[in-house]
């Protein structure tokens, strides 16, 4: 689930395993995104009028070989290494403008390694997403 207002990132998270079933994962997944997203502030009631909702469901995520795999705006992405797991949606890079590598940089930042995890030994998976919005 991605909340934004005004154009703006809200608050974002979701499931990347069917961990429950969709209509039940939607519920979860809106409610965690306005109150547990560590980046913002809960959402206060008077927001609620100014929000856009944007449910991403996604497909089942596969390991690729070389990150030349990767297409943006077509594919999600996820960064492994070290425990750590960073996760961006297919339509994050065509948001921001983003090529290929600024892609894979920024998903490694998101999982919290160096820019360059990506290059250096980092698992990469990608997935892709059925978006609906309000």
């Amino acid at each position: 689930m991605t909340l934004t207002k005004k154009g703006q990132l809200r608050g974002c998270i979701g499931f990347i395993e069917p961990v429950v079933p969709l209509g039940q994962a939607v519920i979860r997944a809106a409610i965690f995104a306005a109150s547990e997203d560590p980046r913002f502030p809960p959402v206060a009631p008077p927001e609620l009028e100014g929000l856009r909702f944007e449910i991403s469901v996604l497909t089942t995520p596969r390991e690729i070989a070389s990150p030349r795999e990767v297409e943006v705006g077509t594919h999600g992405l996820i960064v492994e290494r070290d425990g750590r797991k960073g996760v961006l949606l297919p339509q994050v890079p065509v948001d921001n403008g983003w090529d290929r590598e600024t892609f894979l940089e920024q998903g490694s930042i998101k999982a919290g390694l160096p820019a360059d995890a990506w290059k250096r030994g980092a698992k990469l998976s990608v997935f892709e997403a059925i978006v609906f919005h309000e």
